[in-house]
This record gives C-alpha cells, structure tokens and sequence, in this order.
C-alpha cells in the first residue's frame, strides 16, 4: 500500500510538473501567425510515416543512423513494459500483462531485453563520438555550455535506464526459483535468464528483494524524470517531430515564400488591384519578421523540434567557407528568444506592455509584448547576410526543419522595414527600384537588348 501511494504521488507530481511546461510551450508556438496546412492531407500522413516514424532522412549517414535505430526501436518497445509497471505501481500487482499473455509476454521481454542490449552499445557510441572523438558537427560553439550537457545527460540517463531493466529482470529470474509464490514462472528472458543467476545467484534472499525493487524504482524513476526533463531538453523532438512533419509546408524546397503584402504593393503601383484585395485602410503593411511573434506557428515549430544535431550546419556552404552563420544556431535562439517571451508573458509585468498601448492596455499579451528587444538581439545580421539561400540545410534536416524561412523573414524586414542591409546591397535595390535593373545603367541595358532583339 505505501509503495503504491508513493507511485501515485511521484507521478502525480511528475505529470503536474511536466503539464505546466508542455503548456507554456504550446503557448509559446501559438504565439506565431497561422500557416495554411489545407494541402493533401494523404501525402502529409504520408511524410509522418517514412520521415517521423521510419526514420527515412536519417539514412544518408549510415553508421549513426543504424545506432540511432537501436536506440528509438528499444525506446518504442521498452513503452510496453513501462505500461506494465505502471499498472503494477497503481494495484499492487507484479508482471501483471505475464498472467494474459503466457509465453507471448515471455518473447516481448526478451525482445525488450535484446533491443536494450542493443541501445546500451549504441549509447556507449554516442559518448565516444561526442566526448572522445569529438565529431566537427558535434563540438560547434554554439553547443558550449547547457546543449552539450543536455546531450550527455540524456545518455547518462539511458544507462540508468537499462541498468533499471537488466536489475529488475535479473534478480526477478532468481526470485522465481526462491519464492516461487510471489515470484512467479514468467519462461526463461532472452539475456536474464543467463546472466541473471550469473551475477545474482550468489545473493541472499532478502538482497535479491531489495535488487528487483531497486531496478523497477530506477526505471520507473529515470521514466519520470525523463517525462519532466523533456520539454527543457533537444530531446523533445521524440514527441513534436510527428506533428512537425505533419504541417511541412508541401511546396518545393527552391520555392520561396510569396509575400502578399509586396504583391498587393506592385499590382496597386501597376493599377492592377481589384476591389477584393484593395487595401487596408492605409496603414503600411508588415514586412518580413523582426521577432518571434512575426514568425509562422510552424517556425516556431521548427525551432522546439530542432534535434541539435548539427546536419544542416555541416552541410551549409556559408560555414564550411568560415562565416558566422549556422543554421542549427538559427533555431537555437528562436527557440531561446520564445522561452523568454514566455516567461515574462507569464509573469504578467507590466513594464512588459507596449508604449503604445499602454494607455488602454490591460493584460499583457503577446499583442502588446514589448521588452525592448528582438531576434537581432540574438541573431546577428552577419549570420542571417551570409546565407546562400542554396536549401542545403532544409534538404539536411532529419526531421524536415525549415531554417531558411526565418532567415529570409528577418532579412526582408531589415531590408523593407528599415532600409537597412549590407553596403553592396542597397544601392543594388535601389537601382532595382528606380531603374528596373541592379547596374544603374537602365538606359544602356535598354538599348542593349534592343539591339539584340532587333
């Protein structure tokens, strides 16, 4: 009975904890413009398949992907005899599903069994490559100090995981030939039932107690530690590259995004408008994006989906030539700057609230948030001036992650909200502008391609 009120409150806690995270992420997403996910809803499920759940894109590289495979497929199975235990932490049972399953439920824990044999040398792996061999895309600067720890302590938390397993199991095995009434036949598990008896059949019958309880506490512990941890961590892509995937804008990757807001412009310049889309009153519309709340759902999507691994980086022609930028840090600090915005939305500050709106604000919402600061404040306009706009990165990304669209928003509004940009750039707009041509020449062209023409 305690052991089962202890359950109940550690998860109760742990799923409390976790719930108010989750939700302030959510938050954190909705704060973004709605994006058009009306396309064929067959192709989109389509991608979650192959992409999401069958790992598809990971297979350009594939030494770690097969690692990576071991890891994801023990995760997905080990699920099962989480349900377990969880059934077992609330009635006070032991190897509940063993009773209905018979000699399936032995094959299932020895598949358990090997699957995680499997993710603990692949977990082992990853340490190497990270720490030891110290993989390029793996040891940027922008995984210095938190990302870093994040990815190690996540693996840590996989070798407790599996020790949980293996002790559990293992005592279990010995368990059934000392207490056989309590401890039920459950078959002969794939590794315990050799390794079991080898590392603790020398042990008393009350330690062997004390070692099955310890490895169900420890999974059951890691399990829930890892439920809280996630919404912190990169590894929160487990959960949000399904519906990442799902809402992957359709077009193809060379297409960029048209702005209505600049068509609209030129056809109203041209006498081109009809009365439908004649316009807004006046006011000026908004260009490009200067922080969080100018971006798209979906790209704040991207940026907590974002696995950190460094693909899209590895394979930008802008940081394999020495520029600053690096697409993994793009996502990275949208992610960041809507974790601040979140916090201090959720504090309620006033000083937060707008000059503008002060006056008839109430509430401080994302509406009228205003710290003073943007996503300039985090990404510099060198990072965003040396993209190549090539898709590399997109193409790169396992879990079809877009860091081109922010890039390109952030560099429209620099370019059409402020005027500003690159030295090299702006007289080339304005030529563009005032002479239809980027050389300042429009009259030479002319006569040039009449004379071709002619």
């Amino acid at each position: 009975m305690v052991q089962q009120l202890i359950f109940v409150l550690l998860a109760g806690f742990a799923g409390f904890i976790a719930f108010r995270k989750y939700r302030s992420i959510y938050r954190n997403i909705m704060m973004g413009k709605p994006s058009d996910v009306s396309s064929d809803g067959g192709k989109r499920w389509q991608n979650v398949f192959w992409v999401a759940f069958g790992q598809k894109k990971m297979f350009t590289n594939i030494i770690p992907a097969i690692f990576h495979l071991f890891i994801y497929v023990a995760f997905m199975f080990t699920q099962i005899e989480l349900l377990e235990i969880i059934v077992d932490g609330l009635f006070g049972s032991h190897r509940f599903f063993s009773h209905f399953l018979g000699g399936f439920y032995t094959f299932l824990i020895s598949t358990i069994e090997v699957l995680s044999l499997l993710a603990l040398v692949a977990t082992f792996v990853f340490l190497y490559r990270r720490n030891l061999l110290k993989v390029p895309r793996l040891v940027k600067p922008e995984l210095n100090g938190w990302p870093r720890l994040d990815a190690n302590l996540i693996l840590i938390g996989e070798l407790l995981l599996v020790t949980g397993i293996f002790c559990m199991n293992g005592a279990d095995t010995v368990l059934q030939s000392v207490q056989p009434e309590r401890y039920h036949d459950t078959g002969n598990f794939a590794l315990s039932s050799v390794f079991g008896p080898a590392f603790f059949g020398w042990f008393s019958e009350g330690t062997l107690v004390v070692l099955e309880r310890f490895g169900w506490w420890l999974h059951l512990t890691v399990v829930l530690g890892f439920i809280v941890y996630l919404p912190f961590s990169k590894h929160l892509h487990i959960f949000l590259a399904f519906p990442n995937v799902y809402f992957n804008r359709e077009e193809p990757r060379g297409r960029m995004e048209n702005m209505p807001e600049i068509m609209n412009e030129v056809k109203s310049m041209l006498g081109l408008m009809d009365a439908s889309t004649e316009s807004n009153g006046g006011e000026l519309p908004e260009f490009g994006a200067k922080d969080v709340m100018d971006l798209s759902r979906k790209n704040i999507l991207n940026a907590y989906t974002c696995t950190e691994c460094g693909r899209c980086t590895a394979v930008c022609p802008a940081n394999l030539t020495g520029k600053k930028l690096s697409p993994r840090k793009i996502m990275m600090d949208i992610r960041d700057r809507a974790d601040e915005i979140g916090r201090n939305l959720e504090s309620g500050d006033a000083k937060y609230i707008s000059a503008s709106a002060k006056e008839n604000a109430g509430k401080l919402t994302a509406a009228n948030y205003d710290d003073g600061k943007s996503l300039f404040d985090y990404i510099s306009r060198e990072e965003i001036h040396a993209c190549t706009t090539c898709n590399a990165c997109v193409e790169a990304c396992p879990v079809m992650i877009d860091p081109l669209e922010p890039i390109l928003k952030l560099r429209r509004y620099e370019i059409l909200s402020e005027s500003a940009g690159p030295a090299e750039w702006v007289p080339m707009f304005t030529a563009m502008e005032n002479g239809g041509c980027v050389w300042q020449i429009p009259a030479e062209r002319e006569a040039w391609r009449n004379e071709m023409t002619s």
